[in-house]
């Protein structure tokens, strides 16, 4: 899907992030209490965080667990920004949401992963949201689909928000990971090529879902180019009344953004740098340009291979053969420090897409 143009504001056009990166939002899970929320703004305030984040309105997939504070935490925000200077933000899920956003004077509004995966809750917020100048960040949907997440920013662009974003907070999987979700990082990558000039954010603590895993998705954010992390902290995360293992506390994160992780040039102009970088990349263009001509003449072959099926009256699939060629494939691919996901992955959309040529050729046949 070709990718549409959005007028968007440059991030540090927003006024509440500055260079250099990364950017952070910050804050609990939830508004608990009060206290919580003071205490909690207080020592992100003094590890230099200036955009603060807790979630007022909690879906939750079972009802009885703790949903939120509701609208009294919009006030307990509301406090932490006129006594600490904080930009505040949360999540947003409904036209009544945004109103009482509005009204109590927050900064930011995202869109959560359920959220973005109905379209007619995103109208009902871009409707609401229209003439604003509130900046929105959207968070992937909760699976993999990417024309959901791109549709739900058109809608938004398309009412006007112009001060737009992403956060990926990975995908929802039966696998069995590491991580609370699959980060995925290929559909990142997609999505920052088709819109380079969207703000991208990423959520360390909804993709690991514990405190153990949010360094190092962090700085694989970081490498990869994004602009800035959402993390989630709490001034005593033992005591959370959502999500207490992915929480730091303040005094963490400021080890995490400022001793940990490593913050890398979008770029440098340095003369070695470009003079190896430019070789190193037209290398790469000759080894894809090899890629693309093998793929051409092995897709040549399958259609040979359709036609002698077609003659032959010999069905498509060949399961037993293609078992073979997957596990050779696998063993060479070893051979070559190639990973086993990555190779399934190509080699099974280049299988059905020799199996749609020989579909076509056998199609044909009257």
């Amino acid at each position: 899907m070709a990718a549409k143009n959005m007028d968007i504001v440059p991030l540090y056009e927003w006024g509440m992030f500055t260079e250099p990166r990364p950017s952070v939002i910050a804050g609990p899970c939830s508004a608990e209490s009060e206290e919580q929320v003071m205490e909690t703004a207080a020592g992100l305030k003094r590890i230099g965080i200036n955009v603060y984040r807790a979630g007022i309105w909690k879906p939750r997939t079972h009802p009885g667990s703790f949903e939120g504070v509701g609208t009294q935490g919009l006030e307990w925000l509301r406090k932490a920004k006129q006594e600490y200077g904080l930009k505040i933000s949360t999540e947003v899920a409904s036209e009544r949401h945004v109103r009482e956003c509005l009204k109590a004077g927050v900064d930011l509004v995202w869109l959560g992963a359920r959220t973005t995966a109905n379209p007619f809750l995103v109208q009902e917020l871009a409707d609401a949201l229209k003439g604003t100048d509130i900046p929105v960040m959207v968070k992937n949907p909760v699976n993999h689909d990417l024309d959901l997440w791109v549709g739900a920013l058109e809608r938004l662009s398309r009412a006007g928000i112009r001060k737009l974003g992403v956060i990926h907070r990975g995908f929802s999987t039966f696998d069995k990971i590491k991580y609370r979700n699959d980060p995925q990082w290929q559909a990142a990558i997609e999505m920052r090529s088709r819109y380079p000039e969207i703000p991208f954010f990423v959520d360390p603590s909804h993709m690991a879902g514990c405190c153990d895993y949010i360094r190092e998705i962090s700085q694989r954010s970081l490498d990869l180019g994004f602009e800035g992390l959402m993390i989630e902290s709490h001034c005593n995360p033992s005591a959370a009344l959502s999500d207490a293992r992915q929480q730091l506390t303040p005094d963490q994160l400021g080890d995490l953004l400022y001793n940990q992780i490593v913050v890398r040039d979008s770029d440098s102009d340095a003369p070695e740098w470009k003079d190896n970088i430019d070789q190193l990349r037209a290398k790469i263009d000759i080894i894809d340009e090899n890629i693309l001509y093998s793929l051409a003449s092995r897709m040549k072959i399958s259609g040979q291979i359709g036609e002698y099926k077609k003659n032959n009256n010999i069905a498509i699939l060949q399961t037993s053969r293609w078992d073979a060629v997957l596990a050779k494939v696998e063993e060479r691919g070893r051979e070559y420090g190639l990973s086993e996901k990555f190779l399934k992955t190509l080699f099974a959309a280049i299988h059905e897409a020799s199996v749609d040529v020989q579909n076509e050729i056998i199609s044909k046949q009257k």
